[in-house]
């Protein structure tokens, strides 16, 4: 039976699912925006005390909360904490997605999220939180919420793209996910972006978005007390650049070799 459900909004979008008796989808904590008085609400680890810490560990919570039709069935909606684009796929039986540990949003309960480790170490600091994933498996529908608009990418076989890591929202597998040291003296000290840059290889789709949480964030401290424009040092925004500077910086030792 094919789940139903309909995504409302524009900039800060929901998705509202209509669940048949027994039906269940669930979620991470503080997802839920609204419900009917059909839908009966469970909170639990999702698999035991080892399962709620793997998603711990991926950046999720610890708890999960299943939402199951009634004898009458009901209407469980589910809201995103930022602005952005939520992107519902059907997954056949084993097939998955790679996830930024943000973008999961809810799911039929059939679908499985696990972790998704990275190859090489070095891939991971470089990211932030990319080196432990998370991955998520068919079959059923997931959601996933992406910061601002959704770009996709096709990949051909070997073809490789650059991307700032905070732009990486979603790949299937089959996309090889690198560090590649940005190129040129003066591009890594003045050009901003950093040391490195995200390294995708196809084949193989990609979804970018187009307005990561950390650029968000950075942009509000500028204007908290003691930022840029509140007559500071930076604030926030100097420290998030200091930490993103040194997981580049151990990117480059940890993930020089294979």
């Amino acid at each position: 039976m094919t789940m139903r459900f309909e995504i409302s909004g524009t900039v800060m979008q929901t998705v509202g699912v209509d669940l048949a008796p027994n039906e269940t989808v669930y979620s991470q904590t503080a997802a839920m925006a609204w419900m009917t008085d059909g839908v009966r609400m469970h909170t639990h680890t999702g698999g035991g005390l080892f399962a709620g810490l793997k998603r711990s560990l991926t950046g999720g919570s610890f708890f999960v909360t299943e939402f199951t039709g009634e004898m009458r069935g009901g209407h469980v909606a589910f809201a995103p904490r930022f602005p952005g684009t939520i992107m519902a796929r059907t997954l056949r039986a084993g097939e998955s997605l790679i996830c930024r540990k943000e973008t999961f949003l809810c799911a039929e309960r059939s679908v499985t999220l696990e972790l998704a480790w990275q190859q090489r170490i070095g891939s991971g600091f470089f990211g932030g939180a990319g080196f432990i994933l998370q991955r998520v498996v068919g079959p059923g529908t997931v959601f996933l919420d992406l910061s601002g608009e959704v770009i996709p990418r096709r990949l051909a076989p070997g073809e490789r793209l650059f991307v700032h890591a905070g732009h990486v929202g979603v790949h299937e597998p089959t996309v090889s996910f690198d560090i590649q040291l940005v190129p040129g003296f003066r591009n890594i000290l003045f050009g901003g972006e950093g040391l490195f840059l995200a390294s995708l290889t196809g084949p193989g789709d990609v979804w970018l978005q187009s307005m990561p949480i950390i650029n968000l964030a950075e942009e509000i401290a500028r204007y908290m007390p003691g930022g840029e424009h509140n007559g500071g040092g930076g604030g926030l925004g100097a420290g998030l650049a200091a930490g993103g500077l040194m997981g580049g910086i151990l990117g480059g030792i940890l993930g020089s070799d294979n």
